[in-house]
């Protein structure tokens, strides 16, 4: 019998080691973009996520990278693997504090980072998967994540673990510590606040829902063994694509 994973670490072991290459996150988004990953590939992306935070820009536990990306599939990585190398991850901010900002938009996040001291590294991501580089010009500075990535290991070894006490979330001003990140107990779907069945599921979440609905979800769909098909804005929750996607909650 699997235990159910109580950190990260334990959530990403589980990913690539249970059932690894079945469907365990799928993304629609603008322009008729769908992408899958197996449980497998998804570790692959974190893994690599974390090998580039800490081989390019230092980070180590207790560095706070901000996520400043819409809710996405690459903020989902960004989050998973700034909580690998045992960071605080704040989204929905951009915080004086910030060792290192995340953003699909560089030169804004510039401007509002003017002045503030010590200036955070500034890393452009790309979202669209399949864009290899960013494309454009990009401020001074300011690191290229879709161009580098790739090169980074598929494998992650963190060398040191955050304490359960230490802050791992912070969003609207609200913190979760590590302790509490995976921890056991309903989830809101679709505005409703319910419990997991014990069975794994094939989960429907929609951006339109937020960060703090969205997010803790997924870690406990995930540390139940199940899937998330995760819904931009724009992109309608239909019966072809429920069926198509054989969607079993949401």
């Amino acid at each position: 019998m699997n235990t159910v994973p109580n950190s990260p670490a334990d959530l990403l072991n589980s990913l690539r080691s249970n059932h690894a290459t079945s469907p365990r996150l799928s993304w629609y988004g603008p322009d008729s973009e769908r992408v899958e990953f197996s449980g497998r590939v998804l570790d692959n992306w974190v893994a690599k996520t974390a090998n580039y935070l800490v081989d390019e820009l230092d980070a180590a536990p207790g560095t706070v990278v901000a996520v400043d990306l819409p809710l996405h599939w690459r903020s989902l990585v960004w989050l998973l693997a700034t909580w690998a190398v045992g960071g605080t991850a704040v989204t929905a901010d951009l915080p004086d504090g910030a060792d290192i900002v995340a953003t699909a938009h560089p030169a804004d996040a510039q401007e509002r980072l003017a002045g503030v001291a010590p200036a955070p590294l500034l890393v452009a991501v790309a979202l669209p998967a399949l864009q290899m580089r960013w494309l454009g010009e990009l401020p001074p500075r300011t690191l290229d994540y879709s161009g580098d990535v790739r090169a980074h290991a598929d494998v992650f070894f963190a060398d040191d673990a955050p304490a359960p006490g230490d802050v791992a979330w912070l969003h609207d001003s609200v913190t979760t510590s590590y302790a509490a990140l995976l921890a056991q107990g309903e989830v809101m779907i679709d505005g409703v606040t319910q419990p997991l069945p014990a069975e794994p599921q094939r989960v429907l979440l929609q951006v339109r829902d937020g960060w703090d609905a969205v997010v803790p979800a997924a870690l406990k769909i995930w540390a139940a063994g199940g899937s998330v098909v995760l819904l931009d804005d724009g992109v309608a929750a239909s019966d072809h694509l429920r069926s198509t996607e054989n969607i079993t909650l949401g």
